[in-house]
């Protein structure tokens, strides 16, 4: 038996060679194995001390939502939001206790799924989820930046220089963007060098946004700060589909918000890394959906309450809250949250490096991508998929986002957005097949059968935000339109070549278009 994570030669001889020796001597042919695994080093808290980054992507969000919506209509809409992502996560547990030794979350559950009727699903849930999770690090580092720049340097002149790119692209650049480029650099060293490393990084940026999340939540009421004159809707349900203010902006705002209302499921990717895989994924599932949801509609309620969403634009969306601070509890106060904020915005790309490498990690290792991602480096963590999010995310912090007054980081969640949705389409259809075509699959954790109406309505609803959201970006008022559909489309284009590339250039075999069932793949829960 080979030692995890360790590399191994094995010395075998061939029928010829073992008819006696060749020129003097046994000529051995050499096989190399690369034993490798996750290892199962997290407990259900792991995985929501993990998932505690979602309030970090509300915050990333908030404001320019409160822009489009008003402050009333983004809490309904935000509240609206994380409902339906807990409805998600409660399904994905049964999912999760069915596929407890593959890593991948989401994007595994839809490719297992639908594999038998077409291939094609597992690499575009795979990169479209990656891709939903991996941008987090360039908006998030620039929102580190802004808020450092704002409250501790607001008075020097910190301009974005710009270059011209081949392509026409321009490289932006600043000390905000700089300190974004380190940030990004640090959290890429604490996960390669494995998985304790990076739960001990969570722990500590978990406790760290506990106290400015909380406080927000609720001193606005005591210091009486809070008002509801602060708070406007600037939905008309009545209006026409295209007023830009009526269902087809809440649909927008909808399929937007779920990069960040879904986020919780991420728990369900490191199922292999859990000491009890389908009771702690559950567990893990189900603690965050129920911290997600109070928080969601709790800060929104008190940071927008105080400040005012008259008082927030397109300039200050993402960095608003240290002035909030500043209102609420004097400057100096003020600046010990905006660091503890920025410690705890690092728990989101610390979360998304660790998730979005595992779902490349886990499609590679089925076929459905090269197999570059699907290699683990010698601390048994995916590597390579890691250092690609690192250098996808320095390209777009200096290229797409640069300045917050473009609305550059939007846009960016909003091409990226596509996939990730669309992963969620082919996990919760694949509920519905998986119900069907495996009947007597193993199941430690079956939801009663209400929940099948529920995951049909749940489906209808997301295909409706990607068909409206996904073409409908400029009804938020931010530059985009159909150049950011074209985009997103482009990311699933790239994912269908990184497929036909492994099979025909890397595994050199032909086509499979569909994966036929065998009767192991009906009565259990595991992958072919």
């Amino acid at each position: 038996m080979l030692d995890s994570g360790t590399w191994s030669r094995f010395y075998l001889a061939s029928p010829a060679e073992e008819r006696g020796p060749v020129g003097g001597g046994w000529h051995l042919a050499t096989a190399v194995v690369d034993d490798r695994e996750l290892i199962q080093a997290m407990r259900w808290y792991d995985g929501f001390v993990i998932a505690m980054s979602n309030p970090t992507f509300l915050i990333t969000a908030l404001g320019g939502s409160v822009v489009s919506l008003g402050g009333w209509g983004a809490i309904i809409v935000w509240g609206i939001s994380i409902v339906m992502g807990a409805l998600h996560n409660n399904i994905y547990a049964e999912l999760a206790s069915m596929f407890p030794k593959l890593s991948g979350g989401v994007a595994i559950f839809g490719h297992e799924a639908w594999k038998r009727y077409t291939t094609l699903v597992g690499p575009i849930a795979a990169v479209g989820y990656w891709i939903g999770w991996s941008v987090v690090l360039s908006i998030s580092g620039a929102i580190v930046g802004y808020l450092l720049q704002v409250q501790f340097f607001s008075s020097a002149t910190w301009g974005t220089h710009t270059a011209s790119l081949i392509f026409g692209m321009d490289f932006n650049s600043n000390p905000a963007i700089w300190v974004g480029a380190v940030v990004i650099v640090a959290i890429w060293v604490a996960n390669v060098f494995g998985i304790r490393p990076a739960v001990w990084t969570g722990y500590v940026t978990a406790g760290a946004l506990c106290f400015p999340l909380f406080l927000t939540m609720i001193a606005p009421y005591i210091t009486g700060d809070f008002s509801t004159s602060n708070l406007h809707n600037n939905i008309d349900l009545g209006a026409g589909w295209n007023s830009g203010n009526g269902l087809r902006l809440v649909i927008t705002w909808l399929y937007l918000m779920c990069w960040s209302s879904y986020g919780f499921e991420c728990c369900a990717t490191f199922a292999p890394e859990y000491h009890d895989p389908a009771r702690d994924t559950a567990r893990a599932l189900r603690a965050a959906a129920i911290f997600s949801i109070f928080t969601y509609i709790l800060f929104p309620l008190g940071a927008v309450g105080a400040f005012g969403d008259q008082n927030i634009s397109l300039d200050n969306a993402l960095t608003f809250y240290a002035q909030l601070w500043d209102q609420l509890f004097g400057h100096s106060a003020a600046n010990v949250l905006v660091i503890l904020l920025c410690i705890g915005i690092v728990l989101s790309m610390n979360a998304a490096t660790m998730d979005g490498s595992r779902a490349l990690y886990g499609i590679s290792k089925d076929g459905m991508t090269i197999r570059w991602f699907g290699k683990l480096n010698r601390r048994s963590v995916p590597g390579n998929a890691m250092t690609l999010d690192a250098a996808l995310n320095l390209i777009l912090l200096f290229v797409a986002i640069g300045t917050l007054a473009g609305g550059g980081y939007l846009r960016v969640l909003a091409v990226s957005n596509m996939g990730y949705v669309l992963s969620h389409v082919f996990a919760m259809s694949g509920f519905l097949l998986l119900r069907r075509d495996r009947p007597n699959a193993e199941r430690p954790i079956r939801l009663g059968r209400a929940w099948i109406a529920v995951a049909a309505v749940l489906l209808v609803y997301d295909i409706i935000l990607i068909g409206v959201g996904s073409w409908s970006f400029s009804e938020t008022g931010y530059p985009g339109g159909a150049s950011t559909f074209v985009m997103g489309v482009a990311v699933l284009a790239i994912a269908l070549l990184l497929y036909v590339y492994r099979v025909k250039v890397e595994d050199k075999r032909p086509m499979e278009w569909k994966i036929k069932p065998t009767p192991e793949t009906d009565s259990v829960g595991s992958s072919t």
